[in-house]
């Protein structure tokens, strides 16, 4: 099997064509022009605000590196969630593991089940002095 640099994938059958960002190769090339915060490198107790295509979150860290999160916000989470974070997305198989990016899904795992967002429009790292209480 041939995989050539435009992701084509060649068997002796016939040949597919996948995007870039669906191989692992586009994934990391995407994810490293991507803006985005990883998991470890937060303070504890950080909040950040996340803003989806679809939902506003408050997100925060409790112990990082740790991927415990708490999550507030949309129809899955109405009040204040204990979540795991597993990382961002296309929506496809590949995930880059506790870090949020800009343009990818954020995936959290929690009650037996993945949460799979909307696309991240922006993320907003929040400073505790500035918090007005809960969210």
């Amino acid at each position: 099997m041939d995989t050539g640099t435009r992701g084509r994938v060649q068997s002796t059958e016939s040949a597919v064509l996948v995007p870039r960002r669906c191989t692992l190769d586009g994934f990391t090339a995407e994810v490293a022009r991507t803006d985005g915060v990883y998991l470890r490198d937060l303070d504890p107790i950080t909040t950040l605000r996340v803003q989806t295509e679809n939902t506003l979150y408050g997100i925060t860290v409790p112990r990082p590196p740790r991927a415990v999160v708490l999550v507030r916000g949309g129809r899955f989470f109405p009040k204040t969630t204990e979540a795991s974070f597993g990382g961002s997305s296309f929506g496809g198989s590949c995930l880059k593991l506790a870090w949020l990016g800009v343009g990818l899904h954020m995936e959290c795992h929690v009650a037996g089940g993945w949460i799979v967002t909307s696309r991240v429009r922006s993320i907003e790292v929040l400073d505790a002095s500035s918090l007005p209480g809960p969210f």
